[in-house]
């Protein structure tokens, strides 16, 4: 048994107690009668114990790591913290019902309850009266039953067998301490200052070496006599051992100078080896040579094997750097060195596999089939380093094994979110106390070949710490012309990474060292439109969560309309997890009326959906008319797709000062700057007079006020929401815009077309202005996606009013003079 500050509930133990335990409980029997005198109550939540018993008036820890004894914790702690405790009958059991557990316990108080870091809960708990389990009451969240007091008999104040019995226990509780060395003499004050019979017996029994079965028959014992005889019984067994072990000792301990006694502990490790059948070095050394010749290792690798397995023979088997040596060999004889998985030619079978789990992804799936190609082709190509980018849930991950199938390769992933060792990819020098090879190496002896698919998952989210930079050590991981001898420090050899196929995926590309993205050829996943969200969910999502729920096809269908409906209405994300979840919370409801036999429709309907997932919370802005001037449509680009927004603008009497709101930042801001003063330059142009502006204050919003907003794309719309404000004339109807502007009055390009265009798309825009250098970005859109929309490219400011401010006024327009 180890030394412990808090003393675990299964390794409690009178003979080893921490001499830096802060106290051993006691209990008075001024204590002990009040315990006597309280009402247990008619009924109490159960919490099982794996492997001790509670004993009245012992203060004991229990870590509680299962969830429904958290959650018993947790309540019983907020409420009167009276819980029953009992022993399991079998450890083993992860969810112990009232059949597998003994209906004799006790009641416990809860005195603390502490929250471990590991998500564990350690509670001090103080055993009060014994019970017995009368009957089950219920069995969720945890096990609550009725209970009754179990009666125990004490002997008379003036039975001196009785006394003599205590004495003895307090006696050989003394004689255990100073037998044994793990105990500190502190102890023996404990004992002495024990006043309580009972809790001297309680407290014994609880701290003695015993199994459960023995505790549990103790504690089950209704006559106080006869558990102080068996307590004493025990203490007189394990005193006896600690004698006899104390007496073989000292009989065999005499002076051995250092040579003699590592000769002697090595033969008596030897003898125990080969009579308890196990293998001894010599049969060890001989497996090891023989994995050896079958390796297909180059001059190099061999020579290096040799010389430290030779190494390994001249070692003391006793020596601390015995076992690292024996680690490192065995790493080193299950590395697949030079071993190689058979690539799958057929590129028609490569190209069905990827369709079949994944819809859409076209520039992923072009780009694997001609790997595929140009390796058939070549043979000997080195494998390329391929980052997929884009934002959560749109099929990164899950696309490496479709790839890892459709090669015929093996798969292995390592996440890299949150990592900031560099010793992580690297590894520890061997001679380090529990030094390890890098996730690298780690993963490709898994693998077990040499050229698998790697995925290495969310490598933007690599952390930089006082251990290094575990980025910059990816660098001659993902560089081609390196990693043909990657060098990690635990195996001090440099192993050929370059037919690996690494696929690194990322949310973002702005937190990648520029080196590390340099090295790897980066394909952009943008998120999903509407309609292939919905192809997706009806070929993909909809069957697998059918199957997990225990369903077939015949008990629910979906259709398309209804499968919009969720992707509209409940979900704003770029990926499908929140879809997939939804789709499980509507498949959910459907199982519970199966199981339960109720009627339900077996198509599910709008109305279903409203009823299992409630309103609609996130309906699409549409877009607004053109009855009030300064209202502007423009576009925006969000980590979970496009959306449109609105640019309003005010104009009241004033000195001529310009008012933003909206959470807007800095260079949405100088946007609106620049939008004005280009304004007032060119004021004539637009029919308004320089002395007007100065008399007028503007103010313009963008909502939604709580979400945060920047970058230059609603330059033209603000532009546009001004001219139409100052000017007070309409907006065309049905039309929106976006695009960077500058104060000579250029229209500059911006980003995220698709998605901006699909969300126009979804807001019944008719019309949209782009800067003429974003055609090629709506040339690569499928042209079925662009169906009912026409495009105006312009270069200069002028041509976005032109376009967008008709001459018709606004009703009730403002007269600025």
């Amino acid at each position: 048994m180890s030394n412990q500050k808090i003393i675990a509930f299964d390794n409690l133990s009178l003979q080893e107690f921490d001499s830096e335990a802060e106290l051993i409980p006691l209990l008075t029997p001024e204590d002990e009668e009040e315990m006597a005198n309280e009402e247990l109550p008619s009924f109490l939540p159960i919490l099982p114990l794996r492997n001790t018993v509670l004993f009245p008036g012992v203060v004991i820890p229990i870590t509680a790591g299962r969830d429904k004894s958290i959650k018993l914790i947790n309540e019983a702690n907020a409420g009167n913290k009276i819980i029953g405790v009992v022993a399991q009958k079998n450890e083993e059991d992860e969810d112990p019902s009232v059949n597998d557990i003994n209906h004799v316990g006790t009641v416990a108080r809860i005195l603390r309850v502490l929250k471990m870091p590991d998500g564990n809960v350690t509670v001090i708990l103080q055993g009060k009266k014994r019970f017995e389990i009368d009957s089950v009451i219920s069995e969720t969240p945890f096990i609550t039953a009725n209970i009754k007091e179990v009666p125990e008999k004490r002997p008379g104040k003036q039975d001196t067998e009785f006394q003599t019995i205590i004495d003895s226990i307090k006696e050989l509780a003394i004689e255990i301490i100073k037998e044994s060395p793990n105990i500190p003499t502190e102890a023996t004050f404990a004992i002495k200052n024990i006043e309580s019979q009972s809790f001297l017996i309680n407290f014994v029994s609880s701290n003695m070496n015993l199994s459960v079965e023995e505790k549990q028959s103790l504690l089950m014992m209704n006559v106080l006599k006869e558990r102080a005889l068996e307590t004493l019984r025990f203490m007189n067994v394990e005193l006896q051992k600690l004698e006899l072990k104390n007496d073989i000792q000292s009989k065999v301990r005499f002076d051995l100078d250092q040579q003699q006694r590592e000769y002697f502990l090595h033969q008596q490790m030897k003898t125990i080896q080969e009579e308890l059948g196990g293998v001894s070095n010599e049969q060890e050394f001989e497996e090891m040579r023989t994995r050896a010749k079958a390796k297909k290792w180059d001059e190099k690798t061999s020579k290096h094997f040799e010389k430290e397995f030779s190494k390994l023979q001249r070692m003391n088997p006793q020596a601390p750097d015995f076992g690292i040596q024996r680690n490192y060999l065995d790493l080193f004889l299950d590395l697949p060195w030079n071993k190689y998985s058979k690539d799958n030619f057929d590129l028609k079978h490569a190209q069905k596999v990827l369709d079949r789990d994944h819809f859409g992804l076209e520039d992923v799936k072009k780009r694997m089939i001609e790997h595929l190609a140009v390796l058939k082709l070549r043979n000997d190509m080195k494998s390329p380093i391929i980052c997929l980018t884009g934002p959560p849930g749109v099929g990164k991950t899950s696309i490496g094994k479709s790839v890892a199938e459709a090669l015929g390769r093996e798969y292995v992933r390592i996440s890299l979110g949150g990592l900031r060792d560099e010793a992580e990819i690297r590894g520890h020098r061997k001679t380090y106390i529990g030094a390890m090879p890098g996730r690298i190496i780690q993963s490709i002896k898994k693998a077990q070949t040499s050229n698998p698919v790697f995925i290495l998952d969310e490598i933007d989210k690599l952390s930089v710490s006082n251990q290094g930079d575990p980025s910059s050590a990816l660098l001659e991981v993902l560089d081609p012309e390196q990693n043909s001898a990657f060098y990690d420090n635990f195996l001090e050899m440099g192993y050929d990474l370059s037919k690996v196929m690494f696929i690194a995926t990322s949310n973002t590309m702005s937190t990648i060292q520029p080196a590390l993205k340099d090295r790897m050829e980066v394909i952009k996943m943008s998120g999903y439109t509407t309609e292939e969200k919905v192809e997706i969910a009806k070929q993909h999502l909809f069957p697998k969560q059918l199957k997990e729920h225990g369903l077939t096809s015949k008990d629910l269908t979906i259709g398309k309309k209804e499968l919009e409906k969720i992707v509209e209405g409940y979900t704003r994300e770029s990926g499908v997890r929140s879809l997939e979840q939804k789709i499980a919370q509507v498949i959910r409801n459907a199982a519970k009326s199966v199981a339960m036999e109720e009627e339900y429709n077996k198509k599910v309907t709008t109305d279903d959906i409203i009823n299992v997932l409630g309103s609609p919370k996130l309906e699409r802005d549409k877009a607004e008319g053109n009855d009030v001037a300064g209202v502007v449509t423009g576009l925006a680009w969000t980590s979970v797709g496009g959306d449109i927004l609105f640019i309003e603008s005010l104009i009241s009497k004033g000195k001529g000062s310009l008012t933003l709101t909206g959470n807007l930042g800095t260079v949405m801001k100088e946007s609106a700057t620049i939008a004005l003063e280009y304004i007032k330059a060119n004021a004539e142009s637009f029919g308004l007079n320089q002395e007007v502006l100065s008399k007028y204050n503007i103010h313009l919003h963008v909502p939604e006020g709580a979400t945060p907003k920047d970058g230059p794309s609603a330059g033209i719309a603000m532009l546009t929401s001004l001219v139409s404000l100052l000017t007070q004339r309409k907006i065309k109807k049905g039309i929106a815009m976006t695009g960077e502007i500058t104060l000579r009055g250029k229209v500059l390009p911006v980003g995220g077309i698709k998605e901006k265009i699909l969300a126009a798309k979804r807001a019944n825009v008719k019309e949209i202005i782009l800067c003429h250098e974003n055609k090629s970005d709506i040339e690569e859109i499928k042209p079925n996606y662009l169906d009912g929309l026409t495009f105006h490219y312009v270069k200069e400011m002028s041509e976005v009013i032109a376009i967008a401010v008709t001459d018709q006024k606004v009703k009730n327009a403002k007269i600025l003079e």
